[in-house]
């Protein structure tokens, strides 16, 4: 769901998403509102986007791989550079990723 709402950012209107079973899946929602993002945090099951919005560079953790691959789209869609930290945890569940994803054209570099 996490790459969802990340291209919710980018859609016309309001969309709501809603996960009943996990509470923890929309906690990242607080780095897309830093990016710039306008969401609205209803309960720890829902969310509403408002959109499209131009998200801005910035500095963000991954604290998971769900999180983590959503982070890294919201960052090539965003305007300026990002900085993903803790990206070997998005590794875990993404095999050459920033390779695959500079063959697409994507400017990534990986420290260490």
């Amino acid at each position: 769901m996490s790459p969802f709402i990340v291209l919710g950012t980018q859609a016309q209107g309001e969309t709501l998403f809603h996960d009943p079973l996990y509470e923890s899946r929309m906690f990242f929602v607080d780095k897309l509102i830093r990016m710039g993002a306008q969401i609205t945090i209803c309960d720890p099951h829902r969310v509403i986007i408002y959109g499209p919005t131009k998200l801005q560079g910035s500095y963000q953790a991954s604290p998971d791989i769900r999180a983590g691959i959503a982070l890294v789209i919201a960052a090539l869609i965003a305007k300026d550079k990002s900085i993903i930290d803790h990206a070997e945890i998005i590794e875990r569940g993404y095999e050459q990723l920033a390779e695959r994803l500079s063959v697409l054209g994507a400017d990534i570099r990986k420290d260490g």
